[in-house]
Order: structure tokens, then C-alpha cells, then sequence
């Protein structure tokens, strides 16, 4: 069964060596993983929607209606660059608010933790996301 992405970032986080946090990374590796932690850790990636949580209702735990594996493409959305670009604000910002409230609660946490910049999660750095998936960090 495929994990959700914050399952596994919870889990690399409680790894006990570099070594495993690795592995597991890699042995889990998705897009939507990817995007998450660069959205989070590469500075060249400025987002066009304001850290912090929205207004917004969680979907509940065991009802969510899709989940980040399927929804991360919409990040392009939100980053400055991509399709965003040529929306409204207010328009972007209610695609970003659809997007947490369809996905998993901590899905949505997670992602709200990544346009803010930073992982919620201790253990899971920049360095150790260079090393484990070379080439996706720029800067």
C-alpha cells in the first residue's frame, strides 16, 4: 500500500540514522513527495499564495475526498512561474483552500508547512533531501 506523504515524512523523520532516513526516502519516492520537500526547502521556489493557514476546513482524517499523491500538480498553481501567474489572486488563493480541504488533514498541514518554508518534522533537512533525490534542490 502506498503511503500518504505525510506518513511518510512522519516516518523518515523517526528514523534513527541518516542511513535509514535515506532509504526510506528512496524507497518511497513519489512526484508529490518531491514537490513537497522541494516546495519546502528550495529557495529558488517562491510561492504566490501567503504562509500561514487559510481559512479553511479540514476534511476529516478517513473521509478525504483525494489525497496529495493526486493533487500535487495543482502546486504549479501556486508557485511563482507556473499557471498562477496568470490568474487572480482571489481566484488562486480559493484553488488553494479547495486543495487543502480535499486532501488529508495532515496532507494539508504539510503543505501549508511547505509554503511557509519549513517541515514540521525534525531529522528531514535540506542537505539530507539534496542527497537522498540529487539534482531536485537548485539552490
Amino acid at each position: 500500500m502506498v503511503k500518504l506523504i505525510h506518513e511518510v515524512i512522519q516516518e523518515t523523520s523517526g528514523k534513527k540514522t541518516k542511513k535509514e532516513k535515506l532509504d526510506f526516502l528512496k524507497a518511497n519516492e513519489s512526484w508529490a513527495l518531491k514537490d513537497v520537500l522541494r516546495g519546502a526547502f528550495d529557495e529558488s521556489v517562491t510561492w504566490l499564495v501567503p504562509p500561514g493557514a487559510p481559512p479553511y476546513t479540514p476534511a476529516q482524517d478517513h473521509n478525504s475526498s483525494s489525497n496529495l499523491l493526486r493533487q500535487n500538480t495543482q502546486f504549479s498553481y501556486f508557485v511563482k512561474g507556473g499557471k498562477g501567474d496568470r490568474i487572480m489572486k482571489p481566484k488562486r488563493e480559493q484553488i488553494y483552500i479547495t486543495l487543502l480541504e480535499s486532501i488529508h488533514p495532515k496532507d494539508a498541514e504539510l503543505v501549508i508547512a511547505m509554503v511557509s518554508k519549513k517541515l514540521p518534522h525534525k531529522g528531514i533537512t535540506k542537505e539530507l533531501v539534496k542527497e537522498a533525490f540529487p539534482n531536485l534542490i537548485r539552490s
